[in-house]
């Protein structure tokens, strides 16, 4: 049997759709990138906000011409009824979790290639109002760190030297199990190797809860200095209307000490915009906690009403409020990442190769997971001696020395 993937949204959702995959190839399937030619279509989807489950949809009807399609991910566990037909199966919450709970077992890789990342956990301890994620993934299952630790080996041994373990929320790891992440990251890193770690978000209540040990365990070599913590909204009524379990002083309190730790390392955060509730007052808290903590990486999206979460048909700030909010923010960012780009001119790095890039050049990261493109084509998975010379807002642009 053939098979064709695709799969969107997070690096969760990817990384879950290749082990999916990976059961498939151990039962006979070989896989194609034509989905004309394919006996059977994977589709790893996502539906965190409506355009984008709007998108699934339509791009579910396209494959569903061409044959037999399978639906996983968070759209099959929400939004049975509006894509079932005779050429498309679901593979709903219980039937993934299921198959999930098979993965504390060993499992066999077949095609490392298709991994987009390890995933460490299934579901969250959350229960933010606005979160259809939750909804569709359940409660934490985590996986033992034995069994991720031999799939980083795993993926090491098939020439991958770029480890991501991937959650919905990584801070959460290991609850269920009577561990954390910090000893997760110290098991993979302690593999023998050239290779770079790379973790996922984090969500702030339960990061400040194992942050001591987490500081700890990125002061490895191999851990990226990149640090995804979605802080929402920088106002406190707001969070609490979310639902989401700390306040704006724990995220600064959380940033500080990893900025102070780690002088030179990338932030990432969320910021939603329009969410019921927002009002001037709202955006001019979260302003002030862009300003204070000045992230190099801001994913900005408008507040989108989800079905079966409690904020669904809430009413929402006016249209154009939310618009110049929205603007505002992603101006500010790309002020913020081009001056934090531009600082790294003049310095020397050294520079970890994942991809060949055009006009024979390479790209890479350096230890804080920023962009850097490199000249000339350089093995992947090698370290280049770089001195940043140039730059745009989202990457570094060097030569070697």
């Amino acid at each position: 049997m053939k098979i064709y993937l695709e799969s969107y949204g997070c690096t969760l959702n990817k990384s879950e759709t290749g082990l999916y995959a990976n059961k498939l190839l151990t039962e006979g399937a070989v896989i194609t990138q034509n989905p004309d030619e394919a006996d059977l279509r994977l589709i790893g989807t996502c539906v965190v906000i409506q355009h984008t489950e709007d998108r699934m949809l339509r791009r579910i009807a396209e494959l569903s011409e061409k044959g037999k399609v399978q639906v996983m991910g968070c759209l099959s566990s929400v939004s049975a009824g509006s894509i079932e037909s005779e050429n498309i199966k679901l593979i709903g919450k219980s039937e993934f979790r299921s198959f999930y709970k098979g993965l504390l077992d060993d499992i066999e890789i077949r095609n490392a290639s298709i991994f987009d990342g390890i995933p460490i956990n299934q579901g969250c301890t959350g229960s933010c109002n606005f979160c259809i994620s939750r909804v569709a993934r359940g409660s934490l299952i985590s996986r033992p760190i034995e069994k991720i630790k031999g799939q980083a080996r795993i993926q090491l041994d098939h020439g991958i030297k770029e480890i991501r373990l991937s959650s919905l929320d990584s801070a959460s790891y290991g609850k269920d199990l009577g561990t954390s992440l910090d000893h997760l990251i110290e098991a993979v890193s302690s593999i023998q190797g050239n290779f770079r770690i790379r973790v996922g978000m984090m969500e702030p209540g339960n990061t400040g809860q194992i942050l001591p040990g987490l500081l700890r365990a990125y002061s490895s070599d191999k851990v990226y200095k990149f640090l995804h913590l979605p802080v929402q909204s920088g106002d406190d009524r707001i969070l609490d209307a979310m639902n989401r379990g700390y306040h704006v002083n724990a995220f600064d309190s959380i940033v500080r000490e990893y900025r102070t730790r780690f002088k030179d390392s990338t932030l990432s955060t969320d910021i939603i915009t329009g969410y019921y509730g927002e009002s001037e007052e709202s955006f001019e808290n979260t302003i002030k906690i862009i300003e204070r903590t000045e992230p190099e990486i801001i994913n900005i999206t408008r507040f989108s009403p989800r079905p079966y979460t409690p904020d669904y048909n809430k009413k929402t700030p006016p249209t154009n409020d939310v618009k110049r909010w929205t603007s505002y923010i992603s101006k500010l960012h790309h002020e913020i990442a081009g001056k934090k780009m531009e600082m790294q001119v003049g310095k020397f790095r050294k520079i970890f190769i994942t991809e060949h890039g055009r006009n024979e050049t390479s790209v890479g990261r350096d230890q804080a997971y920023r962009p850097v493109v490199v000249p000339g084509r350089h093995d992947l998975y090698s370290f280049v001696d770089c001195e940043i010379v140039d730059f745009t807002d989202t990457y570094a642009i060097a030569k070697t020395v």
